[in-house]
């Protein structure tokens, strides 16, 4: 990736604070950010939307069909670090639900939804750079990044941080169904075939349990000065 432009992936479960730190980290760097886990968002969404059935495989030829086609939109926000925009439809708010979150994480699981977002993701580097978010950006879609930071924390860390968000929105959340929830897809993200969740092997593993984010960013930022990109 070096020779078309610098690429960093930041990889980890949901809720381990990746998604914050790539935001925080692009917009210093000034590089393009790859928020990988909305385009399986928007899949899911579509087939929500659509009544798609994941086990049935003429719906999932329809589902990789849009996915291939998607009418996507990344636009810069000062609040959310992008807004998503599908066919000039405004879903950010939208894909960040437990019900599209969980459809996604079904989608995913299969071979031809990944195949059809690959070399999408990949035409998301260029220059200056590009911070990538995800879940396999260094083990598939950039195995020859620059920098790879694998980010995890416990899944009751996870499971009260998601609570406290959802509280914090007047949400009356439950957090034992989030908890069970968060075991449930880290499961089967951990499990599929195709792009397990796993740290790359020479990833830089970073475990945010406990830590404030400012304390997390800290420690990324001292590996991207190991590159010289600040």
């Amino acid at each position: 990736m070096s020779a078309q432009a610098p690429v960093l992936t930041l990889d980890g479960p949901g809720g381990a604070g990746k998604g914050t730190l790539a935001s925080a980290l692009a917009c210093e760097l000034g590089w393009r950010l790859l928020d990988s886990g909305a385009l399986y968002r928007l899949v899911g969404l579509i087939a929500l939307r659509e009544d798609l059935d994941a086990d049935n495989a003429a719906d999932c030829a329809e589902a990789a069909e849009a996915a291939r086609g998607l009418d996507l939109v990344f636009e810069p926000d000062a609040g959310e670090g992008q807004r998503v925009l599908l066919a000039g439809e405004d879903v950010t708010e939208v894909i960040r639900s437990d019900a599209i979150s969980d459809a996604a994480s079904k989608w995913a699981v299969q071979s031809a939804i990944r195949q059809a977002l690959l070399s999408r993701q990949r035409d998301f580097a260029s220059p200056p750079g590009l911070i990538a978010d995800g879940r396999d950006m260094g083990t598939i879609v950039f195995p020859d990044a620059d920098l790879k930071i694998y980010v995890t924390a416990s899944a009751e860390e996870r499971a009260s941080r998601r609570h406290a968000q959802l509280s914090g929105s007047g949400v009356d959340a439950n957090l034992e169904r989030i908890y069970r929830e968060i075991l449930e897809r880290d499961a089967r993200d951990a499990s599929r075939v195709v792009a397990p969740l796993k740290p790359a092997v020479d990833a830089h593993v970073i475990d945010t349990t406990g830590e404030t984010v400012s304390a997390s960013l800290e420690r990324v930022r001292g590996l991207v000065r190991e590159n010289g990109w600040i």
